[in-house]
This record gives structure tokens, C-alpha cells and sequence, in this order.
């Protein structure tokens, strides 16, 4: 793995995380663990974004501080699953825009299929924060790479959940441009694409559908 592969280790990070494996765990316990862990993990995502000095007056003198230098982001979650991990992002970065990638994994081909695409209008000058609870093959994940770079972005990161390694291996080789930020980084995938040891199907069980 390169320096663009970023493994979070943190003990809040990893002990939310094992709540989340859990089979057990409700579908509302797993909805906001995605939410909180998802917040925890921009943190780190975010930590080279640039500053400048601001003058404050505070209570008691006026000083020069630091604030965001007006840096313009835009996060893209990959539907359905990635949506889980909006509200997270959003609590760390107000102001960012949102845009959505409507993909699915053919069962058969284990390709994704877009069906669903929509941006904001300045969605070219802003960086990027790809979201998806799930790396696996890495199918999906490239292809989301794929059409924000159609779009004209040339700073875009992506955010895991959990990992694969052959998902990593496949973005790393197709996109070596792109950062990643993961959590928890697994064993293999089984033969139907499932990430082992994993936490079953992140969707299914953000939205409680199965």
C-alpha cells in the first residue's frame, strides 16, 4: 500500500466499529454508529486542509487566529449505502454541498450500473469526499471515480467503512490520484463479493431492508 492509503487505528474509530460488525447490533444502533463513525473519520480526512489568519476580537483583547482558507467541498455518497455516512460528514463540515451516485452491483458481474447521477452546478471547483460504507471489489468505488473526474474534479478522496484488499489494490492501481481514508481493513472477499470477516450488507442494514 501506498502513502495515499490511510488505515484509521483509532480507539473510538475500532471500538464503534466492532459494535457495528455485530449481527445483533439494531438497525437503529447501526444507523447511528455509521453517522458517528463517519464524522470521526472526517476528522482525519480533513486534516490537511489549509488555513489562514483571521483577526478576532474576543472578550477580553483582539488577536489573529486561525480559520479554513474558503477551501469548497462537495461530499458524494454512492446510494444507497454511502447516504448512511452524510450526516456524519455534514456535522464536521456544514457548509459542504452534497451530490449522489446511484449505483448498483450486478449480481452476476459484480460491475456496478449507474442509474442515478446528480451534482452541484460548481461541482468542478470543489474537492471531493467520495462516502461508501463498503470497499470491496472496488468496482463501485473507481467508477464513482470515474464520473467526478468526467466532471472536471481533480482533488477527490474516498471514504471507508471497511476494506477489502483487493478493493484497495483495484483503486490504488486505477486511480493512484486518489487518498483513501478506511477504518477497518479486512481480511478477503468471499466468492459472492461479501467482505470476511465484514458486517453483512451495509444498506440493508442502515435502511433495515432484509
Amino acid at each position: 500500500m501506498n502513502e495515499n492509503v490511510h488505515i484509521l487505528n483509532h480507539p473510538l474509530l475500532q471500538h464503534k466499529l466492532t459494535i457495528l460488525r455485530n449481527e445483533n447490533t439494531s438497525t437503529k444502533d447501526f444507523r447511528e454508529l455509521v453517522s458517528e463513525i463517519a464524522m470521526l473519520m472526517t476528522y482525519e480526512a480533513t486534516r490537511d486542509l489549509p488555513l489562514e489568519d483571521v483577526s478576532v476580537k474576543t472578550p477580553i483583547a483582539t488577536d489573529t487566529f486561525k480559520t479554513i482558507s474558503g477551501k469548497k467541498i462537495a461530499i458524494v455518497p454512492i446510494l444507497r449505502a454511502g447516504l448512511g455516512m452524510v450526516d456524519g460528514v455534514l456535522k464536521m463540515i456544514p457548509s459542504a454541498r452534497v451530490g449522489h451516485i446511484g449505483l448498483f452491483r450486478d449480481p452476476q458481474t459484480l460491475k456496478p450500473v449507474k442509474y442515478y447521477c446528480k451534482m452541484p452546478a460548481d461541482i468542478a471547483d470543489r474537492d471531493i469526499l467520495i462516502v461508501d460504507p463498503m470497499l470491496a471489489t472496488g468496482g463501485s468505488s473507481c467508477a464513482a471515480i470515474d464520473f467526478m473526474k468526467e466532471y472536471g474534479c481533480k482533488h477527490i478522496k474516498m471514504m471507508n467503512i471497511l476494506a477489502a484488499p483487493e478493493g484497495i489494490e483495484r483503486v490504488q492501481k486505477e486511480h493512484p490520484d486518489v487518498e483513501l481514508y478506511v477504518a477497518g481493513l479486512d481480511d478477503h472477499l468471499n466468492e459472492n463479493g461479501y467482505i470476511v470477516p465484514g458486517l453483512g450488507d451495509a444498506g440493508d442494514r442502515i435502511f433495515g431492508t432484509k
